[in-house]
Parts: C-alpha cells; structure tokens; sequence
C-alpha cells in the first residue's frame, strides 16, 4: 500500500494523468509453478470415482499460488515490451519513450498507470 502512496504522490509531482484497472479474472490467467490438486466440487463428484481428484492446468481464484502466477505472467509481458522493473519495488514498472516515462504500479489485482504523455 506504501507503494501505492508513493506512486500517486510522484505521479502528482508530475502532473501524470493516472489510469486504474482492476482486472476481474485475474488469477485465472496465470500458469501455476508447480503441480496443484484439488477434489472434487460438491455436486459435480463422479459416482465412478468418487475419490479422484484434480489436476490444475491454470491458476484459480481463491488458490493461494494464484497472486504470484498472476505477478508471474504480467510481469514477463512488461519485461518483453520493454519495461524496467524497479530495483527497490518489484511491482514498479517503468518504460522510457524520449522525453516521456509511463509507470506502471501492480497491486494484487489492481493495476495504476500513469504517463507524462496522456
């Protein structure tokens, strides 16, 4: 949340025009890191096998491994486009255009952008 702070406060220094985005299917996006299993949901237990369970090929919400496989994905995007992750704050990213600077800020699902060319 300090993050946060910290970006408005530079970003208003700036004059930025700042965007937010909350991304509403986040963690079910993101690809998992290791193996995960999950039973079988009430209601949809299959009468043959009743005991079998689950092997997840994405991340789902509510998983904790979800966050970083979200974090993982967008992350590896911002960096193949050009984007520097910050030293002190990895959740900082920041992309140089000439004279202009375009932030990005992650937070959990939340993403805030900002740039100095609207």
């Amino acid at each position: 949340m300090e993050a946060i702070r910290i970006f408005l406060a530079y970003a208003a220094h700036k004059s930025f025009t700042v965007f937010q985005m909350d991304v509403k299917t986040v963690f079910m996006h993101g690809s998992l890191k290791e193996d995960v299993y999950v039973c079988q949901p009430e209601g949809f237990i299959d009468a043959d096998h009743p005991s079998h369970v689950y092997k997840l090929k994405k991340a789902l919400y509510g998983l904790k491994q979800a966050p970083r496989a979200w974090y993982g994905e967008l992350s590896t995007f911002l960096l193949q486009n050009n984007f520097f992750k910050g030293t002190i704050d990895p959740t900082l990213f920041i992309r140089r255009f000439h004279h202009d600077i375009l932030v990005v800020q992650v937070y959990v699902d939340d993403i805030i952008f900002g740039s100095t060319h609207p």
